[in-house]
């Protein structure tokens, strides 16, 4: 077994703090329960083949293991650049002020203003996210272009209804009705505080390890290389059939990092705007064996967590 020398060692106990998430089917709730189930296994490189919010790639840097962080969706893609990749890229003061100001200089689109009016956010709120994310767009470094997406995707999440983007419902926010869900302060707080909060506990929560790790963006078939561990957490199916859809679920923040080609992207037949695009194997009842046996044989010489 690879031995940790004492600078990592070191850098390892400076670990930084994982960040709050409200993301489906996170597993930041039960991460030290999964270490130590699996904290007997000798291995030093992992792959965490589905890694949405990245808390286990995250647990797996802290423990001292060369990760990679892979996800078919481009905006998780980017959490892993964020929070598992980056090992030293913050956010200044000077970095948030710049993306939370209109600038006369820069000529701003006003796509989320023009399509999603009255399904998601206000007509105010979806102007701001015009200019932040074209502000983000303007950061040449990609790790606090990650930072900037991440506080984005999360500021987006806390002020929806079910933190999810499944269906035109803006109006649940204003509804003078006793609710058993949701924060109405919550959704009440201004974009700008939340991002400011956000930015601070994705600042938090960057550290080296003493290692190269790695994010990667694509479909977990078409990863390459040899690992010693491979992670799986596919979306889940029930017994009836019916998966989680993080693509449908998760489809605005999909647009934010593809604004630029966002308008061909989307499926105007829904009421909601969500992305066309296949939903792939892993919430196909009629897939999602042969998905397994297809997995389970390519990685077929490492060790398997699933």
């Amino acid at each position: 077994m690879r031995k940790v020398d004492l600078k990592q060692m070191s850098l390892i106990e400076n670990a930084g703090v994982f960040p709050s998430t409200r993301y489906q089917g996170s597993k930041l709730k039960i991460v030290n329960w999964i270490w130590e189930n699996i904290k007997d296994i000798q291995f030093h490189t992992a792959l965490d083949a589905f890694g949405g919010t990245g808390c286990v790639a995250y647990m797996f840097k802290q423990k001292g293991k060369q990760v990679t962080y892979n996800d078919v969706l481009k905006f998780n893609w980017y959490i892993g650049l964020a929070l598992i990749e980056n090992d030293s890229i913050e956010l200044s003061p000077e970095d948030v002020d710049f993306l939370l100001t209109k600038h006369e200089k820069i000529k701003y689109p006003t796509f989320v203003y023009d399509t999603f009016k009255d399904i998601y956010f206000t007509d105010e709120e979806n102007q701001w996210i015009d200019v932040v994310v074209t502000n983000i767009g303007k950061l040449e470094n990609l790790y606090k272009k990650a930072l900037a997406y991440y506080a984005l995707f999360q500021s987006c999440i806390i002020k929806r209804p079910f933190n999810l983007f499944h269906r035109k419902n803006l109006y649940m926010r204003f509804s003078d009705v006793e609710r058993n869900f949701g924060n109405k302060t919550t959704w009440d707080t201004p974009f700008e505080t939340h991002f400011r909060k956000f930015v601070a506990e994705a600042n938090q929560a960057i550290f080296s390890n003493g290692l190269q790790n790695k994010a990667i963006n694509l479909d977990v078939f078409d990863i390459e290389g040899n690992f010693d561990l491979v992670y799986i957490d596919t979306p889940y199916i029930s017994k009836k059939g019916v998966g989680v859809d993080y693509f449908g679920f998760y489809h605005f923040l999909e647009g934010l990092v593809r604004y630029s080609e966002w308008e061909k992207l989307i499926d105007y037949r829904t009421k909601h705007k969500r992305l066309k695009g296949d939903k792939g194997p892993w919430i196909d009842k009629n897939r999602i064996y042969s998905a397994f046996e297809g997995l389970i044989k390519k990685f077929a010489d490492s060790v398997l967590v699933i």
